[in-house]
């Protein structure tokens, strides 16, 4: 283990499989470098360099104008608010400048993603220096005037935000919520072998869940096939106001952390930037030499074994570079440091005061000149044209993205005899998406994924085509496992949306299923990556990118063997909340529509597609021609199933989702063999945002058409596959809401028969029917219906509790007109 260092004395040192590269006594100034890979004058531009990037980042959080200093500084050229994080920004800057640098020497294809998002001021000072900033915000030009707009914008009224957004070029990853840097790294560099990722962890993020999960994507990347990733875990010791657990535990114990991960650690650790300048530029030319070797033999002789790829730990101090102490306190080195570390400029003329020496301490004079332009030799160290990680086009993923090749879903069109046959929706969808990966083998553009199910949701005869993706150890009994596999399954479900959404912003394709009830482990992620969808619209530079494709099944009508804790809807009433323009939600009630709304949101941009399917065998409704209309509708009258033809209806009995159809159109049989007389017009859903209006929803409904399919004044029984305030929620301002009831999930729950879970919410049949009953008045004959709805109803609870399943009449139940 190594010593701790002592007060008086600090070392640097860099550690490679016990041997030293490096090793410094700062205290002293001397230094003993095994390779010292920058001459002074190397080292000293490249530091001038890094001073810019940390003077630049300063002037967005504090400068209002005034941004070379031309004159002294007073309170009116300092910003109102003070908004921004310094902390982890000089560490960026100092990781930046290098990759920079090893870019330009070997000539390699990189992005960068900031995983301290907050550290969004480096982002914007590195693009601005190297130029990509200014080509695509002209306005923000290279002089004075556009570092003063440069400065102004920033945390600003009109401006841009303070993570790395989408605004920043280069960016695929805000990082304004942890966790998730690594895996979208991953998810960048699958079928991209020429790309190198790097991806810096804070040690807050380091502490998340998700981040955690994420460092076992090496498992499953690929050197012959794949690019690389170098993440570079940052650790500066706090968070907001906390020390972070990686830095505060021993040397040994966190090294012996990743090399258990599988990788191999390199370390630097200091605060003198002369030190470390060599340090982190030997270190850097140690792993990528490492990872060009990996590739190259993995590519000649063949990926017979995992490879321990390089990761560097660099712990530098939180707010490095910055005032070490303000009004007597600790700031650099310290939690402090993490946000704006000289407060209450305006008010506090000794604070005005340190802030000017503070930024005069980069000596802005001596890196931009009288104009405000980057002086020519620092202008040189930047990479050139799309080599620049600001300019990388693989960070902007839709100018690299090439259209899936598709079979047409309607080969695999299952003859349908509406209400009599039978079918597994996600069985068949299984062999569209195998053959979808076949036509694509050649581009590499197309993946699936989901944790551990896709199997278990029936696709599996996906791995006719491919198997899944696997780089750790395989045993003879293991089944469709391979490194080259294009099926990505890993029991995490935030990993596998965080590789899925990194591969969709780096311009490929693919599809995400899982069960519904665990969908919800990657809310948040989908609510982040809904805000990047929406934002990027409005950005003209950036293209947009394939749509992110969820296939939610094992639901909720049919979790009834595992129980209470598989059932939950609500995935749905998260999506809706999102912009109009990005999300769309289709629930498919059989296999040919399911087939139809999985080729049209394959081939659809820029969107978040929900689509909510069961995998069990069920009664199919649509032939092909019937559901190619029924879907490009979105919304319908069955006239096959209703009897309303030539009349206004008595009742209008909707449906939407495989479930409720089926319980609709039982609940429909009853109602017509024992009410010959009753109008019954059956609506089915299957894009749901045709029930909002269309001030709302580009898809939904004018009131006049909504009118039309539902009436003004008769009662809707309706039958949703969720919670059922969802549909009030849709439908509040429509011409006929108040008639509206609606049947749904309402948190009634077990291990049960799939036909009890309908009756403990009230959506069977029998339910269903009485609903109509109780609001169609005058029907001959009602009390006596209603009477044998119950003793159905009590029937179905003996059966159930006696035999285990559920009684014939309802398994065999086919539609009979």
């Amino acid at each position: 283990a190594k010593k701790k260092p002592t007060k008086k004395q600090k070392t640097t040192t860099i550690q490679v499989d016990s041997r030293l590269l490096c090793k410094m006594d700062t205290h002293k100034n001397t230094a003993t470098v095994g390779t010292r890979p920058l001459s002074e004058e190397e080292a000293r531009k490249i530091d001038a360099y890094w001073r810019a990037a940390n003077y630049l980042a300063v002037g967005q959080i504090y400068l209002l104008n005034n941004p070379l200093l031309d004159q002294p500084l007073a309170a009116q050229h300092v910003k109102a608010r003070l908004l921004g994080h310094w902390g982890t920004t000089p560490g960026l800057n100092f990781v930046y400048a290098h990759l920079n640098r090893v870019i330009k020497k070997n000539d390699l294809n990189m992005i960068f993603i900031c995983g301290p998002g907050h550290g969004g001021p480096a982002m914007v000072a590195n693009t601005y220096l190297e130029g990509t900033y200014s080509e695509l915000y002209p306005s923000v030009s290279q002089d004075k005037t556009g570092l003063a707009k440069l400065f102004k914008q920033f945390s600003f009224p009109g401006g841009i935000p303070s993570h790395a957004a989408p605004e920043v070029p280069g960016s695929i990853h805000e990082g304004g919520e942890l966790g998730y840097a690594v895996s979208h790294a991953y998810g960048a560099a699958f079928d991209n072998p020429d790309l190198i990722v790097a991806c810096v962890v804070g040690d807050g993020e380091a502490e998340t869940g998700p981040l955690a999960a994420s460092w076992h994507s090496n498992k499953f990347l690929n050197p012959c096939r794949d690019g690389a990733v170098l993440p570079i875990l940052h650790l500066n010791g706090y968070k907001i106001a906390n020390p972070s657990v990686l830095a505060r535990i021993p040397h040994a114990e966190l090294d012996n952390l990743f090399v258990g991960y599988g990788y191999k650690p390199y370390w630097i650790e200091g605060d003198d930037p002369k030190v470390l300048h060599q340090c982190m530029a030997a270190t850097l030319d140690v792993v990528i030499a490492e990872i060009k070797d990996i590739q190259t033999k993995a590519r000649t002789q063949g990926c017979s074994q995992r490879p321990q790829w390089p990761i560097i730990i660099l712990r530098t101090p939180k707010g490095w570079t910055g005032p070490k102490v303000v009004d007597g306190k600790k700031v650099e080195d310290y939690w402090r440091a993490h946000q704006v570390p000289i407060p209450e400029v305006h008010n506090n003329p000794e604070h005005l005061k340190m802030l000017e020496g503070w930024l005069k301490s980069y000596h802005p004079n001596e890196l931009f000149d009288a104009n405000g332009q980057l002086i020519p030799e620092l202008q040189h160290l930047a990479p050139c044209g799309n080599r620049r990680m600001g300019a990388n086009p693989h960070a902007n993923g839709g100018i690299l993205m090439k259209d899936l090749r598709m079979p047409d879903f309607r080969d695999y069109a299952v003859e349908v005899k509406k209400g009599v046959t039978e079918s597994e929706a996600t069985a068949v969808l299984g062999k569209f998406l195998r053959d979808t990966l076949k036509l694509n083998e050649s581009t590499h553009n197309f993946r699936v994924m989901g944790p551990d199910e896709t199997a278990s949701n029936r696709l599996q005869s996906v791995f006719e085509a491919t198997k899944r993706a696997w780089m750790a150890e395989t045993l003879p009994e293991d089944d469709s496992l391979a490194a080259d596999g294009r099926v990505m399954e890993i029991l995490s479900e935030h990993t596998i949306e965080g590789w899925l959404e990194g591969y969709l912003l780096t311009g490929r394709h693919g599809f995400f299923s899982c069960y519904e009830a665990f969908i919800h482990l990657v809310d948040s992620m989908f609510n982040q990556h809904s805000k990047w969808l929406k934002t990027t619209r409005n950005i003209p530079w950036r293209r947009p990118i394939p749509s992110l494709n969820y296939l939610l099944t094992s639901h909720v009508w049919r979790q009834d063997h595992n129980g209470f804790s598989h059932q939950d809807p609500g995935f749905l009433d998260h999506v809706i909340n999102k912009k109009s323009e990005i999300i769309r939600i289709y629930l498919p009630p059989d296999t040919n529509t399911l087939l139809c709304t999985v080729d049209h949101c394959l081939r659809s941009k820029h969107y978040v597609n929900v689509i909510v399917a069961g995998k069990q065998p069920a009664l199919q409704f649509m032939d092909m021609d019937s559901a190619v209309k029924e879907c490009t509708k979105g919304i319908g009258i069955w006239g096959w199933a209703s009897n309303d033809q030539g009349a206004e209806p008595d009742v209008v009995m909707a449906c939407c989702g495989d479930v409720p159809t089926l319980e609709t159109l039982a609940a429909v049989d009853l109602l017509r063999k024992n009410f010959p007389m009753l109008r019954i017009r059956v609506v089915n859903v299957i894009d749901l945002m045709k029930l909002q209006s269309p001030s709302e929803h580009p898809h939904g409904l004018s009131d006049k058409d909504f009118d039309s399919l539902f009436t003004t004044n008769k009662p809707i029984m309706f039958c949703f596959h969720g919670y059922p305030w969802l549909i009030h929620r849709v439908t509040y301002r429509r011409t006929n809401h108040k008639n509206l009831h609606v049947r749904g999930y309402k948190e009634e729950g077990t291990t049960t028969t799939p036909f009890d879970m309908c009756v403990l919410n009230q959506i069977d049949r029998f339910n269903l029917a009485n609903d109509v009953v109780d609001r169609v008045p005058n029907l001959p004959g009602a009390a006596h219906f209603k009477e044998m709805l119950k003793d159905k109803l009590v029937e179905h609870k003996q059966y159930i509790s006696a035999v285990g399943q559920d009684m014939p009449e309802i398994v065999n139940w086919k539609w009979p007109f």
